[in-house]
């Protein structure tokens, strides 16, 4: 199960070239929507039963040859998307890796698989689109925070190679991604370290316990879960550091590259690091994680 679950050019989908009327993202990027037509499970037309992918471009001097897809947290009841979505894609493109955040569906109206299918689907659109955007097809990683980690966790630890049949060329993409970003990650669905508020909007008041158990990611890793960078907080009350702390051992038992920092302060919910009241020694977590970039060559050293 683990596994069997889990063109722009320049800026453009499947979908028709960009219009004057559609949105354009204050940022370098224009926002698409996720899925050619319908989303899968949509129940409606609004723009909460519409995904949305967001491309930020890095300038052409730095450009390095990876790219990453961001994840923003919210409890999988909303999604903090400037702070912890495009403010993080900036910092990415600064340092030349090319970068998307998604805007995926969420409670109330959807849970799993949907913010699922949603993550899937934009890693396959990214691989899709790597050759003519200009980085490889295999350093292509995901970068969640909270309840947004929770989603790169799973999107970490299910995946499957795409379906080589499909006349789509997106299906036929793997949804592996190469490398993972967890800050202060929702990782376990299990009572003892779950976020509560996060595991009922993602699976409902009384979830199968079969559900529980394969969504809680640190109990799904495998030899083949991809490189995992994880920063927690000690003082986070909303989201316990166990969380990252089993995933990281976890990791460590079949020997997958990981880097784990667990800073003693620091509420949680801080970002990068540049949110109001942020304690000096959690400013610097970004600056760990460029050097783990560097070390797996998706930065320039």
């Amino acid at each position: 199960m683990r596994h069997l679950l889990l063109s722009f050019s320049l800026f453009a989908f499947t979908l028709p070239a960009l219009s004057a009327a559609e949105p354009i993202n204050t940022y370098n990027g224009v926002t698409k929507p996720l899925w050619e037509g319908a989303a899968p499970h949509a129940k409606g037309t609004t723009p909460a039963d519409i995904p949305e992918l967001t491309l930020h471009v890095p300038p052409a001097d730095k450009k390095t040859d990876s790219a990453v897809i961001v994840f923003p947290g919210g409890g999988y009841g909303h999604t903090a998307i400037t702070y912890e979505g495009h403010d993080v894609a900036d910092w990415f493109n600064q340092r030349g890796v090319t970068a998307y955040v998604l805007r995926y569906r969420h409670s109330p109206n959807y849970q799993h698989p949907v913010p699922m299918l949603d993550a899937q689907h934009a890693i396959r659109i990214a691989r899709s689109r790597a050759e003519e955007l200009g980085y490889n097809p295999r350093k292509i990683g995901v970068l969640g925070f909270s309840a947004g980690g929770h989603l790169a966790s799973t999107v970490a630890t299910h995946f499957d190679e795409g379906d080589a049949s499909s006349t789509d060329v997106i299906e036929q993409q793997s949804s592996r991604p190469d490398f993972a970003v967890l800050v202060y990650p929702v990782v376990t669905m299990q009572d003892d370290f779950t976020h509560q508020g996060s595991r009922k909007n993602l699976l409902g008041t009384n979830p199968d316990p079969e559900l529980i158990e394969n969504l809680s990611n640190e109990r799904q890793i495998t030899p083949e879960t991809p490189p995992t960078f994880l920063v927690h907080t000690n003082g986070d009350t909303g989201v316990a550091a166990e969380n990252s702390v089993q995933f990281y051992l976890a990791l460590r038992k079949v020997n997958v590259p990981a880097e784990l920092h667990i800073y003693e302060e620091g509420r949680h919910g801080l970002g990068f690091g540049r949110r109001p009241n942020t304690p000096e020694a959690f400013t610097q977590w970004p600056i760990a994680l460029e050097n783990w970039l560097k070390v797996h060559e998706l930065v320039e050293k």
